[in-house]
């Protein structure tokens, strides 16, 4: 099965932790405007709630979803009793991708992506990988690496503090100072193998000061997103994550720049006092692309509705 290492590109702002149980949460995603849904059957889901828990992502991919956002499952460990019966779901609905929690090593990766090539699911449907635990994080460069040898599904990281923080012994405090070299060296793995790598839960949804100044540090530290636990979350995320209009403009002048018949033989040039490198244009024309899907985007948001606990 071929796989392509060149991600398509879309906006990976916010992704929205929804429990599997609950019904009236999974009946308002589809006026939700986050970037993707992360469909939890781990942690926010009682042992004895599983299976209806299973029963209910059943029925709601029956349905095709409305609009263009990522739809995420999170299963159980796989030598829990869950993971193999959630693994069977992911093999009959096809969602966009299925999160593993707490990777520690390449080896169940191998086995979900070996389960889905065996059982022919398309490669459209992913891997992501929950990095929350001191061995996930020592480890990162070796997961990320896999995709380019036994994984090849594999798309992204999704950090999980709070059993980070647990595991470390590290409190909750805001800025989270001591957990910086742990979250750069996630995605500086990440940025070195082509994932998409997406920032832990802010826990206090009432807390939105605090939610902003911890998204503009996440998108400061090289994060393509934010995982929420609230849809009152959705839109500071999709702001602070979203390109800076300021960016865009800037990466337009250089894309008209090098686009000059002067310019077409030059790796460098001279832009209003500033020297660029053709380097800089790659990335100016992936900001403006990213910049013009978000703009034809449909989605739209509404108010927040009571999802209950969502552990990471």
């Amino acid at each position: 099965m071929s796989h392509s290492l060149a991600p398509a590109l879309r906006p990976h702002r916010s992704f929205l932790s929804v429990p599997a149980i609950n019904q009236r949460a999974l009946t308002k995603i589809s006026s939700l405007a986050c970037d993707g849904v992360i469909f939890d059957l781990e942690d926010s889901v009682s042992f004895e709630k599983k299976h209806e828990a299973r029963t209910n992502l059943s029925a709601h991919f029956a349905e095709p979803p409305a609009g263009d956002r990522l739809s995420i499952i999170r299963i159980n460990p796989l030598l829990s009793k869950f993971g193999a019966d959630d693994l069977a779901l992911v093999v009959s609905i096809h969602p966009d991708a299925i999160l593993l929690p707490k990777v520690e090593s390449a080896d169940d990766l191998q086995t979900v992506e070996r389960v889905l090539d065996e059982a022919g699911v398309p490669d459209t449907t992913k891997i992501w990988a929950m990095i929350e635990t001191a061995k996930g994080v020592l480890n990162a460069g070796a997961i990320a690496s896999s995709r380019e040898t036994s994984v090849p599904r594999l798309q992204g990281f999704v950090v999980g503090l709070n059993d980070l923080r647990k595991e470390t012994r590290i409190p909750a405090r805001k800025g989270r100072s001591f957990l910086i070299p742990f979250l750069m060296q996630v995605v500086l793995a990440a940025r070195a193998h082509g994932l998409c790598v997406i920032d832990s839960v802010f826990n206090d949804f009432r807390d939105a000061e605090g939610f902003e100044d911890e998204c503009i540090q996440g998108r400061d530290m090289g994060f393509d997103g934010k995982m929420l636990i609230h849809p009152a979350q959705i839109d500071p995320a999709n702001h602070h994550f979203g390109p800076d209009p300021e960016a865009v403009a800037e990466a337009e002048a250089i894309i008209a720049a090098f686009s000059t018949q002067e310019a077409q033989t030059l790796n460098v040039i001279n832009l209003n006092g500033r020297m660029i490198e053709r380097l800089h244009l790659v990335e100016a024309e992936r900001l403006v692309q990213l910049a013009r899907l978000i703009g034809q985007s449909s989605r739209i948001d509404q108010s927040p509705f009571d999802q209950g606990k969502t552990e990471t």
